[in-house]
């Protein structure tokens, strides 16, 4: 990978600033993200790794496992993804230095110092090894230091290479000197590996070295295996001897015989830390393995010593080999000659004037009881001045609690109990409840986002709905404070949530003229588009209507339809006075217009049935669709009534009656 990178866009998202280091599998690339703006670091696999299917699926698997750590000294993994025929990791960037460049530049540090910064990295291992994820790959180079000594771990996710990191080869992946034995061997990784790692990074900040080292990687994988290290001490006499044993204990070869865990390491560490400050300047204290062993650590710690002092050279035959004691890391005392016969007498004057002066002494000299100060709850600083105005000592153990910073969580002995006068008051110190980093919310669910927060130890304060362009509405933007800030336990983080695209409102553009419709949306941003209507009602030439219409709530540069009103075509009427109503409509209808007909009374037979008038009239120029009148003629009915009548004669004799009555009615009628 060379700097001609540069400027690229990968993925789509991230573009590349410029390259700021390489490591054993990746380009270590500087990048802005275009999405969320803000810088990330991107490791970019190198190719021949992304040709193995294998090393991709663990690949994928790792860096999803990482993206899960969210802790105040771990880098926070935001993304994954593929590019260029391989395959990136997006975290959180970083301004400061490696902790290599620091030890090159200023090792071998002060103790106080080395321990602090190895604790931090204690803690992101603690973090990740309760999470199944075993680093594999720590190193001084993957821990990033700030200017004020905060120290964050990386690359959890593409320090797997697979079941060995031994190649076919001979070569080896990551960096030999820090390896672990199983390591070295090609054998399964546990905690207990991140930790041998870890004792490594922590001889070499107190000495400037690392405990082997050669030309050929395998050759230091093999004094991994079958060499002791050199003790710290001879090469830094400042390294205090209780320090050593904790190094050389998490240095053990077989994986059994180091630290059970992170929390025991870091209790050690925290142990002594305590120690090397409270002793005062020419004040030995007293042996630590004797006082340690108490507290479960350093049996197992005096193996480490053991290994370092293995002799390089067989003994000559006959010489004598002392042997040390178990328990005190000297040789015993040599055993008692033959003793001589004593008098009974004076043995018995002897013990009696011991055992006379044994008492006084301890009478005169035995300490004196008093009681101490009940001091829990108090802040650290009063606490101490209580204690040592009874003329008591303390030792300080800080630990993560729910109490304000500083504050005393317990103590022993118990405060009102008897103790003597100048003996130690061990204090516990809370911490308070720790930091912890805001984590990537974007794209998440409201809901998902919200589990993340908590998940995180903190808690949701407000929720704001925001218009994004680019995240679905009801996913989550971002967080204020952005992620990866670090805050203390239990803080309020505000939430984004995304509400869409940002709507503007459509103006109502209806009866305006075409040209002022149109300059009105394009300058609000709308694309215009224009259909027309014939319409007999609107003026030609201005809007009829809109889609969507006036008033409405859309995005940004949608889409307004606009609807032309159009005059309607017209046509000549045709003159079909004089025609008979069949042939008038049938010309009218042919000619485009619709035909409404009325009826008027005619005397003459022939004007029926035949148009006498029609509106419009003939000849005049209309709007085609529209009506004309037409006026038919309807024949008038026409009745006639006749009448007859006969006389009546009456003779003397007879009487005759004859009456004969006739109507005709002629009627004619007009169909």
């Amino acid at each position: 990978m060379t700097d001609a990178i540069t400027g690229a866009l990968i993925d789509g998202r991230y573009k590349v600033l410029s390259r700021v280091g390489a490591g054993g599998m990746a380009d270590v690339l500087l990048a802005e993200d275009q999405q969320l703006g803000r810088k990330v670091a991107l490791k970019l696999m190198y190719r021949r790794f992304s040709e193995d299917p294998g090393f991709v699926e663990r690949f994928r698997r790792e860096a999803q496992a990482a993206a899960g750590l969210q802790h105040p000294n771990v880098v926070s993994v935001y993304d994954r993804g593929a590019y260029d025929d391989t395959y990136y990791i997006a975290m959180e960037y970083l301004p400061g230095r490696s902790l290599k460049q620091l030890i090159r530049a200023e090792a071998p540090l002060d103790q106080v110092r080395a321990i602090d910064i190895t604790l931090q990295i204690l803690k992101a291992a603690r973090f990740a090894h309760r999470r199944g994820v075993i680093h594999r790959d720590l190193k001084p180079h993957n821990v990033i230091v700030d200017e004020s000594d905060h120290a964050k771990v990386t690359d959890f996710g593409i320090a797997r290479a697979g079941a060995s990191d031994m190649t076919e080869t001979g070569s080896i992946m990551g960096t030999a000197q820090y390896l672990s034995p199983e390591q070295a061997q090609g054998l399964a990784v546990s905690e207990a590996s991140d930790l041998y790692s870890i004792g490594v990074i922590l001889y070499e900040l107190v000495t400037g070295r690392v405990p082997f080292d050669a030309e050929a990687a395998v050759t230091i994988a093999i004094k991994h295996v079958s060499e002791a290290p050199l003790p710290p001490s001879a090469i830094n006499p400042a390294v205090a001897p209780e320090l050593e044993q904790v190094i050389l204990w998490a240095l053990n070869k077989n994986p059994s015989d180091r630290p059970t865990n992170a929390d025991e390491l870091i209790a050690a560490l925290a142990q002594v830390r305590a120690m090397i400050e409270s002793r005062s300047a020419g004040e030995r204290t007293a042996s630590f393995a004797a006082v340690s062993s108490t507290e479960g650590w350093g049996a197992a710690a005096l193996v480490g010593v053991a290994a370092a002092a293995v002799p390089d050279t067989v003994p000559p035959a006959g010489a004598v080999v002392v042997a040390e004691d178990a328990h005190t890391g000297y040789p015993p005392p040599p055993p008692l000659g033959p003793r001589r016969r004593r008098w009974p007498w004076l043995a018995v004057l002897l013990l009696v004037l011991l055992l006379g002066g044994g008492a006084a002494a301890y009478l005169l000299t035995r300490p004196q009881r008093v009681s101490v100060p009940p001091v829990a709850g108090q802040q650290i600083d009063v606490a101490q001045t209580l204690l040592q105005n009874q003329g008591f000592r303390t030792t300080i153990n800080y630990r993560m609690d729910s109490h304000r910073a500083g504050t005393v969580i317990a103590q022993d002995p118990l405060g009102d109990s008897q103790a003597n006068k100048g003996s130690t008051v061990a204090l516990t110190v809370s911490q308070g409840p720790g930091d912890t980093s805001i984590p990537s919310v974007s794209f998440l669910g409201e809901s998902d986002a919200k589990h993340a927060i908590e998940d995180s130890r903190l808690r949701v304060g407000r929720v704001h709905r925001e218009n994004s362009d680019t995240i679905p509405p009801g996913d989550a933007t971002r967080t204020d404070p952005r992620a990866g800030t670090t805050l203390p336990v239990g803080s309020a983080v505000t939430l984004f949530v995304s509400s869409g695209p940002r709507q503007v409102a459509v103006p109502d553009v209806v009866g305006q003229s075409q040209d002022s419709a149109t300059a009105q949306l394009s300058g609000d941003g709308f694309t215009v588009e224009t259909t027309t209507q014939t319409s007999s009602s609107g003026t030609p030439g201005t809007v009829i209507s809109q889609d969507p219409g006036g008033g409405a709530t859309v995005a940004p540069g949608s889409r307004v339809t606009i609807v032309i009103a159009q005059a309607p075509p017209k046509a000549n009427v045709p003159n079909v006075t004089g025609q008979t109503s069949g042939a008038a409509r049938g010309a009218l209808e042919g000619a485009g217009f619709s035909v409404s007909s009325q009826s008027q009374d005619v005397s003459d037979p022939a004007q029926n049935d035949v148009v006498v008038s029609q509106n419009p009239s003939g000849g005049s120029s209309e709007i085609k669709g529209s009506t004309v009148t037409i006026v038919v003629g309807r024949l008038k009915s026409t009745t006639t009534t006749t009448t007859s009548s006969s006389k009546t004669s009456t003779g003397p004799s007879k009487s005759s009656t004859s009456s004969s009555t006739t109507s005709t009615t002629t009627t004619t009628s007009s169909p």
